[in-house]
């Protein structure tokens, strides 16, 4: 198959065109294909030929953007095995076959319907094939075939960063780099200029320039001042076909803004000024501003304001205000219009930032000189102290002079000054003030123990002025004086061990005294002497405010007396001497042999037994859980049906307990067992309800013997055997026991219940050695030693 195309439309075109028609013409000329043939002649056998293919290939192209009438043809498939008699049919399948790209099926001519854009696509694969139109059979394999679109000039290019905001410093050199920008073309970069761009500057000269091929922007002039000149408006056009007449071209806008750089020194507007500031001008305050001039921004124009020299150095201060850029002049001292009514100062405003590019633009700083003018005011009275301190004694009596407060009249009038005590507060009250003379005096009696301190306000004001006041903070101390007993440090716990020795230390005491230490400050301990010897406990002053507590005696015993009563006597060393008398309360404990205090109270016992906290709490839970169960067994009993023995008193229902040790067999005074030998319990017949008797059981005769004479083994085994015979008996899920203890023994009783009443002069104190499980029996003993000591 051969293929043609006739897809040119300019001279270039044509050219192409012709080129590849010749070359398809001498190197792919049209090659038959023939069918595979079947020869059968004399002699041979049939043979098979391989088919020779017809196709000759060449690139299909066709123009985008066609917008002619008629379709565009794009090219002609052509088989050697066509004749020209339209028995050969074309097909053609692949991208866009039958809507974009159409054939004649007898010719094998291909048109394109629509107008292609190769910016969407590029190129086209499709697949043709010849038939046979007759049998639809495949003359020829199915072979592939590429269309492409060819480019043409129709995309402008674009700045798609665009519009640009740029900056670069003012006073640059020429030719400093600003910003590069970039254009790109839709088009296809390998044909042609189509996509060839250049860049030219259509706005902003002659302040800038623009490299035509990389799109660099770059300043143009030397030292451009921002402050002449901050913004501008650049344009920049892209043009393709390398800048050729008919190329379509794009632009975009650059704002180019010129920061700043510290090119200006500060100037003050005026190199004289002058500023009135009344003497009344607190200290601290503000008087007044001032402020040199900047034609920089931001920190290029920051600066700081000094005064360097003048004979106001000393009272003025100036600090820089960094929003507003200004001097703020403050007082340092009081102004006295009496003393000195004028000062001049010489402010200096310099900046903080420099550039030393541009020193030779310089000094960046500037002098002014300022005149303050004091002014006379009527001035409140002045006192002669800032503050006043006072003291007076507690419990003085109302109107014992505090002290006294002096105020004078600094103007030269030199009026009369009435003095009064703002009542701001409660304690403004407690005190009084003469007007004339500013005597303070007291308006209560004090007590130091409850307010030490008092802090008042005297005020002051003219007689001709009384507008005018001036006010003193006055604090007065009230002074001890010894009026109160000191007491115990506090509620003291004292325990003595039952082991205790004579002269052991049970307890160190201390006092306390609400007056200070200049009345008090020497406590001094004793016992009450108005009571008679303590024969138990004795009191030791250990010179150094403290007291010991001591033992007199070897035992103490809790079951004799557990708590003993100390009376103490303290007294302090102050003018007077006061006392006062306290009572200790000591306790009677068990301790272990280190003197750690086991136990005080009852409970001893449980901890003798070497019972810890964990296991006490073990046995209350078991206890709490008996109790549960027999509240639970009893509320169950409760609600059981009617009984099925239908006597109350029958003796199988009568469980008799008894737990007495006693003395044995014959000890019959532990229980009596006249219970087992009941015969009138016995002589009634006894019926179940839920079981209806068979056999009618004998009647049953008991001996007229007394009671005394019955043997109670015999009297057992009898109850036993109609047990077993009486139908009528408990269900057989019930247990009956019946045991017999026989005679008792030979030997005696080994209780020791009587054997506390031995005397014996044995000395038990080795029972101490025997280590913890002997404890207890030590502790007994030794008290019964101590009560006969006793």
């Amino acid at each position: 198959m051969r293929i043609t195309s006739t897809s040119c439309i300019c001279p270039v075109l044509v050219c192409l065109c012709f080129v590849q028609r010749c070359y398809g013409a001498a190197h792919h000329g049209s090659i038959k294909v023939t069918r595979n043939q079947t020869r059968h002649t004399e002699g041979e056998t049939e043979v098979h030929h391989r088919p020779k293919r017809g196709w000759v290939w060449n690139q299909f192209f066709v123009l985008e953007e066609h917008m002619g009438p008629d379709p565009q043809y794009v090219g002609k498939l052509h088989s050697n095995s066509d004749k020209g008699d339209g028995s050969v049919k074309y097909i053609l399948t692949g991208e866009g076959a039958g809507t974009i790209f159409i054939i004649d099926d007898t010719t094998g001519d291909i048109h394109s319907t629509k107008s292609l854009d190769r910016e969407q696509k590029t190129h086209y694969v499709l697949h043709a094939q010849a038939i046979d139109r007759r049998t639809n059979k495949p003359l020829e394999p199915e072979s592939e075939f590429i269309i492409k679109v060819q480019d043409i000039n129709d995309n402008a290019p674009k700045f798609t960063d665009g519009p640009y905001i740029v900056t670069v410093p003012e006073m640059s050199e020429m030719g400093t780099s600003v910003l590069q920008v970039t254009a790109t073309d839709a088009d296809d970069p390998t044909y042609g200029n189509s996509a060839r761009v250049v860049y030219s500057i259509l706005q902003g000269q002659p302040y800038f320039s623009v490299d035509p091929k990389t799109g660099v922007i770059r300043t143009a002039l030397h030292n451009m001042d921002r402050e002449a000149r901050e913004h501008y408006s650049v344009v920049i056009q892209a043009k393709d076909m390398a800048g050729q007449v008919g190329g379509l071209s794009g632009s975009t806008t650059v704002n180019i803004t010129l920061t700043d750089v510290n090119d200006n020194p500060p100037r003050f507007p005026q190199k004289h000024y002058q500023l009135y500031v009344p003497e009344s001008a607190q200290v601290g305050s503000a008087v007044g501003k001032i402020k040199a001039n900047d034609a920089d921004t931001g920190s290029n124009a920051d600066m700081k304001y000094t005064i360097i020299n003048g004979d106001g150095a000393g009272v003025f201060s100036i600090s820089t205000d960094k929003e507003t850029r200004e001097g703020i002049l403050s007082l340092k001292k009081p102004l006295n219009y009496e003393k000195k009514k004028s000062y001049t100062l010489n402010i200096e405003g310099a900046n903080t930032h420099l550039d030393f590019r541009f020193s030779h633009l310089g000094p960046f700083k500037d002098v002014t000189m300022l005149k303050i003018i004091v002014g006379d005011v009527d001035e409140p009275p002045l006192f002669t102290m800032p503050s006043y301190l006072m003291e007076v004694y507690e419990n003085a009596k109302i109107g014992t002079p505090v002290g006294t407060v002096t105020a004078q009249d600094p103007d030269t009038a030199n009026s009369l000054v009435r003095y009064f005590i703002d009542h701001n507060t409660e304690e403004d009250r407690y005190f009084t003030i003469d007007a004339n003379t500013g005597t303070i005096k007291t308006a209560k009696i004090f007590d130091r123990e409850e307010t030490p301190w008092y802090n008042i306000t005297v005020a002051a004001s003219e007689i001709d002025n009384p507008g005018l006041v001036s006010h003193v903070p006055v604090g007065i101390r009230i002074l001890d004086v010894n009026d109160n007993p000191p007491e115990l440090a506090g509620e003291y716990d004292v325990v003595v061990c039952e082991n205790a020795k004579p002269g052991q230390v049970i307890q160190t005491i201390t006092a306390t005294d609400k007056d200070n230490s200049a009345n008090g400050a020497r406590f001094h301990f004793s016992l009450d002497e108005g009571l008679s010897l303590n024969p138990n406990f004795t009191l030791k002053d250990n010179e150094d405010n403290t007291a010991s507590i001591l033992t007199r005696r070897r035992r103490y015993s809790r079951t004799t007396q557990d708590i003993y009563y100390l009376p103490i006597l303290i007294s302090d060393g102050g003018v007077p001497p006061l006392s006062s008398s306290s009572t200790l309360t000591v306790r009677v404990c068990a301790c272990e042999r280190d003197g750690r205090v086991r136990t005080c109270h009852a409970e001893a016992f449980l901890s003798s037994a070497g019972l810890s906290t964990g296991a006490l709490i073990a046995i209350l839970l078991c206890v709490v859980i008996l109790l549960a169960i027999v509240v639970l067994f009893i509320t169950l009993r409760r609600s059981k049906k009617e009984p099925l023995i239908i006597s109350e008193e029958d003796v199988r229902e009568n469980v008799v307990t008894y737990d007495d040790e006693g003395g044995g067999e014959e000890d019959t005074e532990a229980f009596d067992i006249t219970a087992l030998r009941n015969p009138s319990a016995a002589e009634e017949l006894k019926y179940r309800r839920d079981v209806r008797p068979e056999v009618k059981p004998a009647p049953r005769h008991h001996p007229s013997s007394s009671l005394d004479s019955i043997n109670v083994q015999e009297f057992i085994k009898q109850r036993l055997a109609e047990a077993d015979l009486d139908p009528s008996v408990p269900p057989y899920d019930s247990l009956q026991t019946y045991a017999y203890e026989g005679h008792r023994s030979e030997a005696g009783s080994i209780s020791s219940l009587d054997s506390v009443t031995t005397q014996s002069d044995q000395d038990y104190n080795y029972l101490g050695d025997w280590g913890p499980e002997f404890k207890k029996l030590a502790e007994l003993y030794g008290e019964i030693e101590s009560e006969r000591t006793t």
